[in-house]
């Protein structure tokens, strides 16, 4: 199965010596849980964007330092490409700012939080009766986060499958085939660390140390990176079989 990458953001300059990009640290992720899936990256930043919807077997949109509300012509044209694919039926899977253009697309609202920088590892409650790729996960789970920006207004139909106090709309699920998750689960450790160090300055000192502090608690990434092949991959095993 080919899994396409859309890159609506790049790793720092600073740190992509050591890190790599951000569809690597995912193909690392999901690869260690199916190695047979294959990928392709589109850096839809740079207004490079795949010919078709049918380009890949399943889609997942990554994180980015820009806000969906800046619209910005590649942002607008990644919404349409997005709705394009939820109408299709494919699989599609937001993380970050995909998170926030999957939902803005279909409808809802993102917004620069009132709530201030959400950094570091999270707990997040899950509702396992909601989806049925979570079936096995635990109550909770713990993921890096790393955004300002949230989904304030949900789409029409939107089911609600991860939350905290600080994000209520953590994990958000439309129909079958479209999913997202306001965290990073791709994010480990050792970048999660570095990117604090990096933003130090734009950074108030509670929140940074706050969210170092919480870097001792170990995250649940790969669990849940099962689940996110899950998810990707039933549609396509159900037609198999």
């Amino acid at each position: 199965m080919k899994i396409g990458i859309l890159e609506p953001g790049l790793v720092p300059d600073d740190l992509r010596g050591e890190f790599g990009t951000y569809p690597a640290m995912l193909q690392s992720l999901l690869g260690a849980v199916d190695p047979s899936l294959e990928f392709e990256t589109w850096t839809v930043v740079e207004n490079d964007f795949p010919a078709s919807i049918h380009d890949a077997d399943g889609w997942v949109i990554m994180g980015s330092k820009h806000g969906v509300y800046e619209n910005a012509p590649w942002m607008i044209r990644l919404q349409g490409f997005v709705r394009d694919i939820v109408a299709a039926g494919l699989p599609v899977f937001g993380i970050c700012f995909g998170h926030q253009i999957l939902a803005t697309a279909l409808g809802g609202k993102v917004i620069k939080s009132d709530k201030g920088w959400g950094i570091g590892v999270h707990e997040y409650k899950v509702d396992t009766s909601k989806v049925d790729w979570l079936a096995d996960s635990p109550e909770t789970i713990h993921i890096n986060a790393f955004h300002q920006d949230q989904v304030v207004e949900l789409p029409e139909g939107a089911t609600v499958w991860a939350s905290s106090d600080f994000c209520p709309y953590a994990g958000l699920q439309y129909g079958e085939n479209a999913a997202s998750i306001q965290p990073h689960p791709e994010f480990m450790r050792p970048y999660e660390t570095a990117l604090l160090k990096a933003r130090y300055t734009l950074l108030p000192e509670n929140v940074h140390d706050t969210a170092v502090k919480s870097l001792e608690t170990p995250v649940t990434s790969h669990d849940f990176a099962r689940a996110m092949v899950r998810f990707l991959t039933r549609k396509r095993l159900k037609s198999a079989a």
